[in-house]
């Protein structure tokens, strides 16, 4: 029996990272490159270090919404790794509870919408088999006390995700979602904070309980997430269109 084992070579392909500038997109821009793909990314801020072509959008800015899908339908992608996104906590007795909500709900699922509508526009309009891999989270599969919106935002993108896929299926654009668990990344430093203020633990406590409390006994890297993306963008997952993969350590059973 003779067979030929699919590339996880990128070369050719345009691929655009949003939310690059942090530890999981700027792992996916550098692995995209390190495959031979010619790559797009954006985030907020002005400056960027990595071997990619930069444009800074504020996506909670209809005006910039507008100008990054614009630039979506110039530059032509044929995989989006659709990674920008906020996380906040608090109580749903704080009184500033629906601001968070609009903020999070904002950018997590209007401007991730919005990115992923015009990169399908794209991949249909120039009739690229594209892949198109969305950022959830293991939030996205059950609820927390203190991270409500951000919660439910995930789960958003991962029904969006399953939506997409099938209509997007008859023009043979793959849509799937990587859902991380707990990832060191810099925003962990953010979250850990967040936590010794709402459930009074001391700085660092949190972090080590949840990287203590993995199937595997440690906290995963980008580099982990940016594997699986690498997957998703490659023909090795030319079948695979509709999933959501945890990258969790075993965290979630699915």
């Amino acid at each position: 029996m003779t067979f030929n084992a699919a590339p996880t070579d990128l070369t050719g392909k345009v691929c655009l990272v949003t939310g690059a500038t942090g530890g999981i997109g700027a792992s996916a821009v550098a692995h995209f490159a390190a495959l031979g793909a010619t790559v797009y990314a954006t985030d907020i801020g002005d400056t960027f270090d990595g071997p990619a072509t930069y444009q800074p959008f504020d996506l909670l800015s209809d005006t910039d919404l507008s100008a990054c899908c614009d630039w979506i339908e110039q530059i032509k992608p044929d995989v989006l790794f659709n990674n920008a996104a906020l996380f906040a906590m608090g109580s749903v007795l704080d009184s500033g509870d629906l601001d968070q909500l609009d903020t999070l709900f904002g950018v997590n699922v209007r401007a991730f919408y919005a990115v992923m509508q015009a990169s399908a526009k794209s991949m249909v309009a120039n009739k690229q088999q594209g892949s198109i891999i969305n950022l959830a989270s293991q939030a996205g599969h059950r609820g927390e006390a203190l991270v409500a919106h951000y919660c439910a935002t995930k789960a958003a993108v991962i029904s969006y995700t399953q939506s997409s896929a099938l209509a997007l299926a008859p023009h043979q654009i793959r849509v799937n979602a990587i859902s991380p668990g707990v990832i060191d990344t810099p925003m962990w430093a953010t979250v850990d904070a967040l936590f010794a203020k709402f459930e009074g633990k001391e700085i660092g406590q949190k972090k080590r309980e949840v990287g203590d409390s993995v199937p595997l006994g440690y906290m995963g890297s980008p580099n982990d997430v940016a594997r699986a993306a690498v997957f998703l963008a490659s023909e090795q997952s030319s079948y695979l269109t509709a999933q959501t993969i945890g990258v969790d350590g075993g965290n979630v059973l699915r």
